[in-house]
């Protein structure tokens, strides 16, 4: 079955377990996951970012102990914790949406979005983060969106009013100053330095 690459809530079929599940930071994560599930004889109904639906041929409860063990052979983390699996999915909203937008308008109310898609007040999520990372939902995603940035700049196909307006900017000077906030470069300086300093660090590194 081909993996459904979206991030949105879809009600699975009554008997499967839904699985959280951290360091998923791409579409290629979802066809390892997918796999990794698979091979283990369990019925994958959907595989996205941070989570997937399983259920088993007999509708039994899954062997949660062989999926933690299979799912950290192949580098990802089976979330058992709700405080931890709330953290990881505001993580990984975050970083499907900057990294991998959907078509259409770029999304600037990134409170609103978590909001809508955890069923949580924005205040208690903020909390939890900045408890939890020891940093803020906010700065969490200023450093997403330079990752991103360093990406497009690396392309070298787009001008810095284009990669600001795709990452949601208001103009290339709000993101130069994020950008060196964060780097200690301008965009610009970033660009000079050439190919060998465009490396972005992993996703992973990253949540």
């Amino acid at each position: 079955m081909k993996a459904d690459i979206s991030v949105a809530h879809v009600l699975p079929p009554p008997a499967a377990h839904r699985l959280l599940i951290k360091n998923m930071v791409c579409p290629q994560c979802i066809r390892v996951v997918g796999e990794e599930l698979a091979a283990l004889g369990l019925q994958v109904h959907r595989v996205a970012l941070g989570e997937a639906d399983i259920s088993t041929p007999d509708n039994a409860a899954p062997d949660y102990a062989a999926i933690r063990t299979s799912l950290q052979e192949a580098g990802f983390e089976l979330l058992e914790d709700p405080r931890a699996q709330l953290v990881d999915r505001i993580k990984t909203l975050l970083v499907a949406l900057i990294h991998y937008p959907p078509p259409g308008p770029r999304l600037l109310n990134y409170s609103a979005y978590l909001v809508e898609h955890l069923g949580k007040d924005y205040h208690y999520l903020s909390h939890l983060f900045s408890a939890s990372e020891g940093l803020t939902i906010e700065k969490f995603i200023i450093r997403q969106k330079v990752e991103r940035a360093k990406e497009l700049i690396g392309y070298g196909e787009l001008s810095m009013a284009e990669v600001a307006q795709q990452l949601g900017y208001s103009s290339p000077a709000h993101l130069s100053r994020q950008f060196r906030q964060v780097t200690g470069l301008t965009p610009t300086e970033f660009q000079k330095l050439g190919p060998a300093s465009h490396a972005r660090r992993s996703l992973d590194s990253l949540i």
